[in-house]
């Protein structure tokens, strides 16, 4: 074959050769590349990051990354409430993705916004529901007086109670000039009496008695009947109804033999006509009270039944019940209510004595 044939031959051959082959395609490491390089340029933007932060997916088409970022601040359209609603949930997501390459600053600072978003909203709605709480409950507590009472003398007394832990509460001066007042002069001469049978009605409920401040009559104002200061957790809103119950489970508990299971203390309360279950108008929410608060005040311990299966629990006297008041205290309380004296009851009578030597001997030693 002649010299010129055959190097055109080998001319076509070689062009051939090169047009059959596969052209190289970039292997992974370069197609990671090229694609930092494309989220470093569309996201350097605050503005971009802020409103369309970018997901993880490293598979989405160009045509429809445009599309996403129409709604971008770039275009001029204002964010409504809708966006920004969706702009959070965004941000969360892309703080998370594993692939998301928004700036750590950013991201912390985003985070450290929604938090205190967070915070500050859960601090009004707590205020604000403690706040619905307490006025519905005023607003039961106000139709329970309303329908207690047998005749006039028995109502105006227990409108009496109402007003006077309404003064508790809001700490404020219990004058007889209003006293008289809110009895008004229909029934001003049967004033002692309902100023009695108010005395009673306290005690019963609450476990306080109506004392003057001075000998002109003129200033009253509510003493525990165990002794137990007037400040702290038995003070403020649900004070009266923290003392009634307390002194309803530590005379319980000292009857049953130092304890008593929360199935009799419930037992007892809810003849009384107190339940677990329900919120009562005069006493709020007792399961709280009992179980919480005055647990948490050391007023009553709460303990599991020593081996019980399943589980039961009871109640005692915590420390503070025994450092503020005593057995005598109680049981003369309850004495009282039965219109009778302590001694009625001689066992009891005999442990509570014992009680009072024991702490004389504790004071003096």
């Amino acid at each position: 074959m002649p010299r010129g044939q055959k190097s055109k031959r080998r001319a076509r051959d070689k062009r051939q050769e090169t047009h059959g082959q596969p052209q190289s395609l970039p292997g992974p490491q370069s197609i990671v590349e090229k694609q930092k390089e494309t989220r470093s340029s569309t996201i350097s933007s605050p503005d971009y990051r802020d409103a369309h932060p970018k997901s993880s997916d490293a598979s989405v088409p160009q045509e429809s990354q445009g599309a996403s970022s129409t709604g971008s601040p770039d275009t001029g359209v204002s964010c409504s409430k809708s966006d920004v609603a969706v702009k959070g949930q965004d941000e969360k997501n892309a703080s998370t993705s594993p692939d998301a390459s928004v700036p750590q600053e950013s991201q912390g600072a985003s985070s450290a916004a929604s938090l205190d978003a967070g915070i500050s909203c859960s601090k009004s709605d707590v205020a604000a529901k403690g706040e619905d709480e307490e006025s519905t409950h005023a607003s039961q507590r106000a139709m329970y007086f309303k329908r207690l009472g047998q005749d006039p003398i028995d109502k105006k007394s227990w409108e009496l109670v109402q007003f006077l832990q309404e003064k508790f509460e809001k700490n404020e001066s219990i004058l007889k000039a209003d006293m008289l007042k809110l009895v008004s002069r229909r029934y001003k001469e049967h004033f002692p009496e309902i100023l009695k049978e108010t005395s009673e009605h306290l005690m019963v409920s609450f476990g306080v008695e109506l004392k003057e401040i001075d000998s002109s009559g003129e200033s009253y104002t509510l003493v525990s009947k165990l002794g137990l200061p007037s400040e702290g957790i038995l003070s403020g809103y649900n004070g009266l109804a923290k003392s009634g119950i307390l002194m309803s489970a530590l005379g319980l508990i000292f009857m049953k033999g130092n304890r008593a299971t929360e199935e009799e203390v419930w037992h007892f309360l809810t003849f009384l006509g107190i339940s677990s279950r329900t919120t009562h108008p005069l006493y709020g929410n007792p399961q709280k009270i009992l179980t919480e608060d005055l647990v948490q005040a050391k007023y009553l311990e709460y303990q599991q039944v020593r081996n019980s299966d399943p589980p039961r629990y009871e109640f005692l006297w915590g420390p503070r019940a025994h450092f503020e008041t005593s057995k005598m205290r109680v049981l003369s309380v309850f004495a009282k209510m039965n219109n009778t004296v302590p001694g009625f009851y001689p066992n009891l009578y005999e442990e509570a004595l014992i009680d009072e030597v024991q702490k004389a001997l504790r004071l003096k030693f």
